[in-house]
């Protein structure tokens, strides 16, 4: 009897370290609260003008949730690149970055209360597979400000500037998150 006391006891202290080393591995983004939503571009290489297919297909998920007064807000960013001549291309951008955007909700333009840049989305687009495939994602840090009780969201812009095209960065925009 007390055997099978002992091992209940014991599966039941195994399933909670269990249970609490799945919450500790969970990241603050993949927390239940934030409200996103997600677009699609298909953005042509200008600097290509050959036969292959050179649109990257980018996906844009952006994301918001409240905590008292803050906003707390992030980007994911993934997309399907074409298939280069060479592996692991540095060359492709003279740069490139995404700027997450933390807005207030209102009438009319949603005024950006705070945002920031981040260049290192520009050596995940120019890293690909062994065969040449620039297919890959990047998940932006976690942007917050104090917003008191106005409602706010997440809204992001894509620059690219390409290579031996000579026209600078190109801007791209995405859906921005729903308000919270």
């Amino acid at each position: 009897m007390h055997k099978l006391k002992r091992t209940t006891s014991t599966a039941v202290i195994i399933a909670a370290l269990a249970g609490s080393a799945a919450l500790a591995t969970a990241s603050p983004a993949a927390a239940a609260d934030y409200r996103c939503t997600t677009s699609t571009k298909s953005i042509d290489d200008p600097a290509y003008s050959g036969p292959w297919a050179d649109n990257w297909d980018v996906t844009v998920r952006l994301c918001a949730k409240r905590s008292g007064s803050t906003v707390y807000t992030y980007a994911k960013i993934s997309w399907d690149g074409p298939a280069y001549g060479y592996v692991d291309d540095s060359s492709i951008f003279d740069g490139a970055y995404f700027k997450l955007q933390v807005k207030k909700s209102q009438a009319g333009t949603d005024p950006v209360k705070k945002s920031a840049n981040y260049h290192g989305i520009e050596s995940r687009l120019e890293n690909s597979d062994s065969n040449a495939n620039y297919n890959n994602s990047y998940t932006t840090p976690v942007l917050s400000y104090t917003i008191g009780s106005s409602r706010g969201l997440a809204d992001g812009e894509l620059y690219l500037d390409w290579n031996n095209d000579g026209r600078g960065y190109w801007k791209h925009l995405f859906s921005a998150s729903p308000a919270v």
